[in-house]
């Protein structure tokens, strides 16, 4: 017979406990996309169990390292169980890649170099074959010193919720779990070149009789793509590694850009 702990945990003090009391945890969309996914596939029962002990506070202690986060979770015994939420590995050229792709849109690269996370990250992930965030049971790895075999325990979902809450304050700790800071990931985006967007380039038709009173098919598929996401104001001092130059000890990318928000500001007044 399986092993089932007491139904109340041992109250402690100074835990990490849940912001939300009720309802679902994470605020941001990388959050709430990351716990959507988990209460897709993970035991329900469980997940409610884990969500009540985040809110107690039993979470002691979370600590994110490259593809490996360990906790530790008061449970109904002395002793505080330890949690190890696990994902694959990304190689070293895995990430040039992704770095490589992420660094050749420029609204993707200015956004993450601002400390923005862009949604559609998680396609540029998914087209080198790596979940962002663990979309099934096999893409999360889960072990927990507790008797109870389930898949989550009530413990590591306990440490499941602390993390998304952690995500929603800095969702750059999401490729840290992946194995990239943030400094790491914006110092390699900064040496990448920037090359020309090619949301401009068009297919080199012959002019022909044939062709003469028919758009060109480039044309054609150019008024059919998508409107690009509005860059953030100054997106120019974003993708260039700022200048070592101090303005009453302030850089001169933080005293220039007020300036470019403002712009920003007064060209989307209306009749302006």
């Amino acid at each position: 017979m399986p092993f089932f702990e007491a139904s109340k945990p041992i109250r402690v003090e100074g835990g990490i406990k849940a912001r939300t009391k009720r309802g679902s945890i994470g605020a941001e969309w990388w959050s709430r996309r990351f716990i959507d996914l988990l209460e897709s596939f993970a035991d329900a029962g469980r997940l409610q169990r884990g969500r009540a002990y985040a809110r107690q506070g039993q979470v002691l202690e979370l600590t994110i390292r490259p593809f490996e986060v360990s906790a530790k979770v008061q449970g109904s015994r002395t002793q505080a169980y330890r949690v190890t939420l696990g994902i694959d590995a990304i190689s070293e050229s895995g990430w040039t890649d992704i770095e490589a792709a992420l660094a050749s849109r420029a609204v993707f690269r200015a956004r993450l170099l601002a400390g923005e996370m862009p949604p559609e990250i998680e396609e540029v992930f998914g087209e080198f074959g790596v979940p962002l965030f663990p979309a099934s049971a096999r893409d999360l790895h889960l072990m927990c010193s507790c008797p109870d075999w389930g898949d989550p325990c009530k413990h590591a979902a306990a440490a499941l919720y602390v993390l998304a809450e952690a995500f929603d304050n800095d969702p750059f700790l999401i490729l840290a779990w992946h194995g990239r800071t943030k400094d790491q990931l914006l110092k390699a985006l900064r040496r990448q070149p920037i090359t020309a967007p090619d949301a401009l380039a068009v297919e080199d038709v012959p002019l022909t009789a044939a062709h003469f009173w028919t758009p060109a098919s480039g044309l054609a598929r150019l008024r059919q793509r998508p409107p690009s996401p509005t860059a953030p104001p100054g997106l120019l001092l974003q993708l260039v590694e700022p200048p070592d130059v101090k303005v009453r000890r302030r850089g001169l990318a933080d005293i220039l850009s007020p300036a470019f928000e403002a712009l920003a500001q007064h060209s989307r007044e209306p009749g302006e």
